[in-house]
C-alpha cells in the first residue's frame, strides 16, 4: 500500500523524496511495478499520443580521448577498431535517411580532437543549410562553453550528454581522475543555458552503483529539468577494466524509466539499443514502461560493428535505418506508431 502510494503521488505531483524513491528502487513487486508502468504508459499517452519519435544515428568516430572503465572505445583499448567518417560520407548518412523520412539526425562519436570547431560547424553548417527541415544533435562529449555555443549559433538544435551517475564517489569509480562529475554537471548546465534542447542520462547497473546513487541520478536530473533523458542498462565490454562484471538489470531499468515518466511527463525518453540489446524486445517493454523515442542506426554498415561500447551491441536487423519498415510493424504489435517529423520538446502546460 505504501509503495502504490508513492507511485500516485508521482503520478499527481511529478515529484517524490529521496526515501520514497529509494522504497520503490529496492522493494517494488511485480504487481507494484505493472501499477507504475500503466500510469507511465497513460502519461506519455496523454502529451505524445501513440506517437514514438525516430531519431537516425550516426556514429562518425569511434576515437576517444578518455578512458572510462565501462566503454569499448576508451583510449586504452588497444583492440578498438578506429574510424572517422568523412565529411561526404555523413552527409551521404543524412541523405539516406531523408529518404527514409527521418526528419532528425544524431551526430554522435567519442571525444575525438580531430573533430575541431572548424570541422563541427562546417559539417553542421552542410547538413543544416541541405536540410532545412531537420532537426540536429550532437552527442560529442565535453567541450568548452564557446565550443558548445558555436555549434548552436552554426545550426545545431539538440545536445545528448549522459551524466552517467550523479554520485561523486560513484563517478570517481568508473572513470580516470582526469574526467570530473563537475565539470560533466557545468556542461550539462552550460547547454541548457545557450539554448539547447538539452539530454542527460546514466547508466543502470553499473559497478558499484548503489541505490542512493540512483536516487541522486533521479534527483539531479528534477533539478537539471532535462528536455531528453537516455538510460539504459550497463553491459560490459570484454576489453574493458570491467569485462567480468555483472550486467544491468532491464527490470530495473524499465522501473527507472517508468519514474523518469511520472517526474518529466512531457520529456522525451529513448528505449536505448543498450536496453535492445539487453532483451530482444526490450525497445517494446520501454515504450510500454513510457519511453517514447528509439533511434535507429544510420551509420555506414562496415562501421557499425567498430562503434563498440559494449559486447553484442544490436546493429543489424530492426536497428538497421534500412528494416525501419521491420521496427514500424514491431511498434505497430504493441499498439504504436512511428513518426519520423522532428519531434520537438514541447514545454507542456502540466
Amino acid at each position: 500500500m505504501k509503495r502504490l502510494k508513492i507511485i500516485e503521488k508521482l503520478s499527481q505531483f511529478h515529484t517524490a523524496s529521496k526515501d520514497e524513491l529509494a522504497e520503490l528502487i529496492d522493494n517494488i513487486s511485480d504487481s507494484e511495478l505493472e501499477f507504475l508502468r500503466q500510469k507511465a504508459q497513460k502519461t506519455a499517452q496523454k502529451h505524445f499520443g501513440n506517437k514514438i519519435f525516430v531519431r537516425g544515428l550516426i556514429e562518425f568516430s569511434s576515437f576517444c580521448k578518455n578512458d572510462c572503465l565501462y566503454c569499448g572505445i576508451r583510449r586504452s583499448n588497444k583492440n578498438a577498431v578506429r574510424y572517422r567518417l568523412t565529411k561526404e560520407q555523413i552527409m551521404q548518412c543524412c541523405r539516406q535517411g531523408y529518404e527514409l523520412g527521418f526528419r532528425t539526425f544524431v551526430l554522435q562519436g567519442g571525444e575525438d580532437g580531430w573533430f575541431d570547431d572548424d570541422k563541427m560547424c562546417d559539417i553542421v553548417k552542410a547538413i543544416h543549410n541541405e536540410f532545412e527541415d531537420c532537426a540536429i544533435t550532437l552527442s560529442l562529449g565535453e567541450r568548452s562553453f564557446d565550443s558548445y555555443k558555436r555549434l548552436f549559433e552554426c545550426g545545431a538544435d539538440r545536445y545528448l550528454l549522459r551524466h552517467e551517475t550523479a554520485d561523486e564517489e560513484h563517478y570517481g569509480k568508473l572513470h580516470p581522475k582526469e574526467m570530473s562529475l563537475k565539470n560533466r554537471k557545468n556542461c550539462l548546465y552550460n547547454l541548457k543555458k545557450i539554448g539547447y534542447q538539452t539530454g542527460a542520462g546514466f547508466m543502470v547497473g553499473s559497478p558499484y552503483q548503489t541505490t542512493q546513487a540512483l536516487v541522486e541520478d533521479l534527483m539531479f536530473l528534477q533539478d537539471l529539468k532535462p528536455q531528453m533523458c537516455g538510460i539504459g542498462p550497463f553491459i560490459h565490454h570484454n576489453d574493458t577494466p570491467f569485462a567480468r562484471e555483472i550486467d544491468g538489470s532491464v527490470r530495473q531499468c524499465l522501473l527507472l524509466l517508468s519514474i523518469i515518466r511520472l517526474m518529466h511527463p512531457n520529456i522525451l525518453l529513448p528505449a536505448t539499443t543498450a536496453l535492445g540489446t539487453a532483451d530482444k524486445f526490450g525497445r517494446e517493454k520501454g515504450i510500454l514502461h513510457g519511453a517514447n523515442v528509439v533511434m535507429p542506426n544510420l551509420s555506414p554498415i562496415a562501421h557499425r560493428k567498430d562503434y563498440s561500447l559494449y559486447d553484442s551491441k544490436i546493429c543489424t536487423g530492426d536497428e538497421a535505418a534500412e528494416c525501419i519498415k521491420c521496427l514500424s510493424g514491431r511498434m505497430k504489435n504493441i499498439g504504436y506508431t512511428l513518426t519520423v517529423d522532428r519531434g520537438d520538446y514541447k514545454k507542456i502546460d502540466e
